[in-house]
């Protein structure tokens, strides 16, 4: 029975377009967003790994070693099954730095462009034979199927419908995708399609070819000679251990097991239901493989044991079940292709053509590098054809897997070495990788492709054939783990490499310098970054870098920016591979140079770092962790204010209380320098942390309105346990007990002052009352006009005598503190204003011209008719003073919270003697009958109940030498708002 070529070419597009169109659906979303995420498909897909070798060759090896086809299987399964302490480490250090292939892991890894090149001529050199055993599997199928087709012909149509359909399959989006879901489910689908073939051939043969079990044992007994002898042979042979072996190796170094696997892992919990979905998946791939061979046996199929699934479809003589098979054959070796070519030419295009040609000159970089990647896949696959043509075609399937894996076997050591071994490093890593490679080379890929067998010619005493690959194999293997440990032990690692193997190993904690950046801003990321990627590219990828890390588009903290930068080399990983994201970052986004002999360690990451790890902790480590946290919580409760200050300036922690004091949250300020913080707060901590002094006391800062005395103490965090340096700095509120205090001091100067004013009043008050009497009853008792005229002196002294008594009792009740819990925000402007009504009521200085230049929004906390007193007794004094149509003007500003009212006039001035001399009580300049010298002290007392100051300048104007200015300062009120808090990004 036989097809034409016309058909099985339109069976074959006709699948591959089902295929196509599994993905497509799925990338535009059609598919449930949970069906395609399940667990189930990510374990199908991971079915790519038997390959034609499942379909086909399977059932050759049985022939040739029995039961030892079965080390295909179990060497992976094995790998699976140690997930937790195999797969699962790799995932973890390539989800975090967005490692795509196992060239970037190495490079990342040994801090070495080499040897991600190496990592990668090694997976091509490999995976052309497993390519080509593909090509081989199909072309020889569909040559049996159709006999008149040339195998060369259906070579080449294979080879192009796959580089179209891989184009179109990985090719069509951006690298910086996280994965391929439509990949993914399409590769299932291959999975699902293999293992329904294998099934249905396996149930035909048992129940159409032998009847049933019974007729299978009947028959087995029959044929002992042949079908039982043929399962049994060599399965103690070293072929199936080198088979499981490579087979191990296969789940971490085969490229398209570590895209699938890795690459495309949708969460690690599908990992840990394919760590035992696989094994169960490749178990009923193997059941029907003797069934199949037993089969083949009894209907005399002559195809080759390797071809057996189609000899038996044909010998049936069932046409739908011969193309099912046949489907089957191109649904593995198609779906093998694909993946196995999308993850080389990734691997080519980071390790060896972005090193030599960077896109800086491309407008769009992400197309540039998609177009390269779709030349690239069909370089790769013409390359494979090129090598079955010329080699594979004569070559066995069974061997031509051989040398494919065991070529990538000599990536194993290096990949163990990533997770299990931090001593290992490049130098010992290439020269293993290169001297196994050789071994490899000519003992197995030279003398099984008839090219050169140096072993012949030497006359060595053992020389490569079929019966024997496996020895070179462990040969090969032998020497690349010597060279590679004993180089790596000789050798000493750099620091990169130390640091890389530190984020590399199992439960390893990566502890970063805390340096500072060139760049000050993300603004700044996108200038620096414009050179080798272009403006766009460099915009976008920091857009993109901001997003995951929940940042502002404008960032300026220094450590947000180094979490930046971080990130950016990690999305660049994933878009040109890690040695050259690592290059770009390390050229373009670099940091100062060290000022001196270190620098510290960044806590904030470690801190991080150690909150993701918290539940991963156990014993010794996990108490330790306990501690610290009790430690860092003490910290964060304590009641008085405290934050951690690097020796740079950066903020390390910021407690609770110190933001209930501040109004700045720590998530804004922690990472920042003090210069981020409000201008009062920067001014105070970072003059005190840069001074000398380790305690300051009653520091006055005015806060919304309100003045707060602190208390500062420092405290040096250096030493022989913290190397790191740096303080700490406690802030305590004393405004409660200033308060208190200024209370107390107040109420014993009202008693005193009480206590003499009531004595005065008593000891003088009476002998005025009877001077004044007297002189009252002298006036009634005479006409003479002088003796009037002097009692009535004598009188208006005694009047004079008892306003100064009123006064010295009003000035004793002025300055209560006791109303400052009454102080409600106060208008200046509006204060001035009614000052000047007041005064405009006198019949004294008409002709003065008062100006109020107050600003409406000027505000202050206080008692509005304790200010206006003030105002009042200013402007009087200013209005005295002044001639004539003079003018008196009043000015105020806000400046640093503070409210600056100034009173000028144009008056004669204040001696210099006499300024220090104006607030005292009593005292005044003017006449005698036209002051109590009480006004200024009455103003003092107020000022200074209000938490202000007052200055006098005389002359205010040096050019005249005339005028006098009367400055105030009083704290400025703030409002309160939810916005309150100025974030470290809006200050610059």
């Amino acid at each position: 029975m036989s097809f034409s070529a016309s058909g099985l070419l339109f069976a074959s597009l006709l699948y591959l377009v089902v295929l196509f169109g599994v993905a497509w659906i799925t990338e535009r979303d059609m598919l449930p967003r949970h069906w395609v995420r399940h667990p189930l498909v990510y374990t199908l897909s991971l079915g790519v790994y038997a390959g034609i070798w499942a379909v086909y060759a399977a059932v050759g090896l049985a022939a040739e070693s029995g039961y030892g086809f079965l080390a295909y299987y179990l060497g992976i399964s094995g790998a699976f099954l140690l997930a937790p302490v195999l797969l699962n480490p790799i995932m973890r250090i390539g989800r975090a730095y967005q490692l795509t292939s196992l060239a970037d892991l190495f490079a990342y890894r040994y801090r070495s462009q080499w040897a991600g090149t190496l990592v990668t001529l090694c997976s091509g050199g490999a995976i052309l034979s497993l390519l080509s055993m593909q090509i081989q599997a199909v072309s020889t199928s569909a040559s049996i199927l159709a006999p008149d087709t040339s195998p060369h012909l259906i070579s080449v149509m294979f080879s192009l419908i796959v580089v179209l359909f891989a184009m179109l399959f990985g090719a069509r989006r951006h690298q910086e995708a996280d994965n391929h879901p439509g990949l993914v489910l399409a590769i299932a689908f291959d999975s699902l399609v293999k293992l329904v073939a294998l099934l249905v051939i396996g149930g035909v043969v048992l129940f159409g070819v032998f009847d049933g079990m019974g007729g299978l044992d009947a028959w087995l007994e029959s044929n002992n000679a042949t079908s039982i002898a043929t399962m049994s042979l060599s399965i103690d042979d070293g072929s199936w251990r080198a088979l499981m072996l490579m087979s191990f190796a296969g789940a971490l170094v085969l490229p398209h097991m570590y895209h699938m696997t890795f690459s495309e892992n949708p969460s690690p919990k599908a990992l840990a239901k394919a760590s035992w979905g696989l094994p169960l998946y490749l178990l009923l791939l193997g059941i029907p493989v003797p069934l199949i061979l037993w089969g083949g046996q009894a209907l005399g199929v002559t195809t080759g044991a390797n071809f057996y699934i189609i000899g038996v479809a044909q010998a049936l003589e069932s046409p739908a079940l011969t193309l099912l098979m046949y489907i089957a054959g191109l649904s593995a070796a198609s779906g093998l292709m694909i993946v196995s070519t999308l993850a080389l030419a990734g691997m080519v295009l980071n390790h060896m053509v972005l090193p030599i040609k960077t896109p800086k000159d491309q407008g769009d970089i992400y197309r540039w590098l998609q177009w390269v990647k779709r030349l690239l896949i069909a370089a790769i696959i013409l390359l494979a054809l090129l090598f079955h043509e010329t080699l594979g075609k004569n070559l066995d399937l069974s061997i031509l897997g051989a040398i494919s894996l065991a070529g990538t076997l000599q990536l194993l050591p290096g990949a163990l070495g990533v997770i299990y071994w931090p001593e290992g490093n490049r130098r010992g890593l290439i020269a293993g990788l290169t001297v196994g490679l050789a071994i490899w080379l000519v003992t197995l890929v030279l003398p099984f492709s008839h090219t050169a067998n140096l072993l012949e010619w030497l006359n060595a005493p053992i020389i490569p054939d079929y019966s024997n690959w496996h020895i070179f194999t462990f040969v090969s293997l032998t020497a690349n783990v010597s060279v590679f440990t004993l180089i790596s032990v000789l050798s000493t690692s750099t620091n990169e490499e130390t640091s890389a193997a530190q984020a590399c190993s199992m439960g390893a904690l990566s502890r970063p310098q805390r340096r500072e950046l060139l760049a000050s801003s993300s603004a700044d990321f996108v200038r620096q970054l414009a050179e080798p990627l272009g403006y766009d590219a460099a915009k976008r990828e920091i857009k993109r870098a901001l997003g995951q890390l929940r940042l502002p588009n404008v960032e300026y903290r220094p450590y947000q920016l180094r979490r930046l930068r971080d990130q950016v080399e990690i999305n660049l990983s994933g878009l040109l591979g890690p040695s050259v994201a690592r290059d770009m970052v390390k050229r373009h986004l670099g940091f100062k140079p060290l000022a001196r002999g270190g620098t510290a360690q960044d806590i904030r990451y470690v801190e991080r770092a150690l909150g993701d790890y918290q539940n991963r902790l156990t014993g010794l480590a996990g108490e330790l962790d306990n501690l610290r946290r009790h430690y860092r919580q003490t910290l964060q409760n304590l009641p008085i204010p405290a934050c951690s200050v690097g020796e740079d300036g950066e903020i390390l922690m910021w407690n609770q209380a110190i933001e209930e004091l501040t109004g700045i949250t720590a998530d804004d300020v922690v990472g920042a320098r003090l210069m981020a913080l409000p201008d009062h707060w920067h001014h105070l901590l970072d003059d005190f942390n840069s001074g000398e002094d380790q305690h300051r006391y009653k520091h006055r800062l005015d806060l919304k309105g309100r003045p707060h005395w602190l208390n500062l103490h420092k405290a040096a965090l250096s030493g022989p346990d913290h190397p790191d340096g740096g303080s700490i700095i406690l802030v305590e509120d004393q405004t409660e007990t200033r308060l208190l205090e200024d209370e107390l001091m107040h109420s014993e100067r009202l008693a005193s002052v009480g206590r003499l004013a009531a004595g005065v009043a008593h000891e003088i008050g009476n002998p005025v009352t009877g001077i004044s009497s007297l002189a009252q009853n002298l006036k009634l008792e005479t006409d003479n006009p002088e003796i009037l005229e002097t009692a009535s002196q004598i009188q208006q002294q005694t009047r004079r005598i008892s306003t100064i008594l009123q006064s010295l009792m009003n000035f004793a009740r002025t300055g209560n503190h006791s109303q400052a819990n009454l102080y409600e925000p106060v208008s200046i402007r509006r204060c001035v204003d009614e000052s000047i009504n007041l005064l405009s009521l006198s019949d004294q200085g008409l002709g003065i011209h008062y100006t109020n230049d107050c600003p409406a929004t000027l505000l202050i906390l206080g008692d509005e008719q304790r200010l206006l007193q003030v105002f009042v007794n200013l402007l009087a004094n200013a209005r005295d003073a002044s001639p004539e149509g003079g003018f008196v003007r009043v000015a105020g500003k806000e400046d640093d919270y503070s409210a600056i009212i100034e009173v000028v006039d144009q008056g004669s001035g204040i001696p210099v003697d006499q300024l220090d001399h104006v607030f005292e009580p009593f005292y005044t300049t003017k006449a005698t009958s036209k002051g109590t010298g009480l006004g200024l002290s009455l103003v003092y007392s107020i000022i200074e109940e209000h938490y202000g100051n007052i200055q006098v300048e005389s002359p205010a104007d040096p050019a005249t030498g005339r005028g006098t200015c009367v400055r105030l300062k009083l704290p400025a009120y703030e409002p309160e708002t939810d916005n309150s808090a100025i974030r470290p990004n809006e200050r610059f």
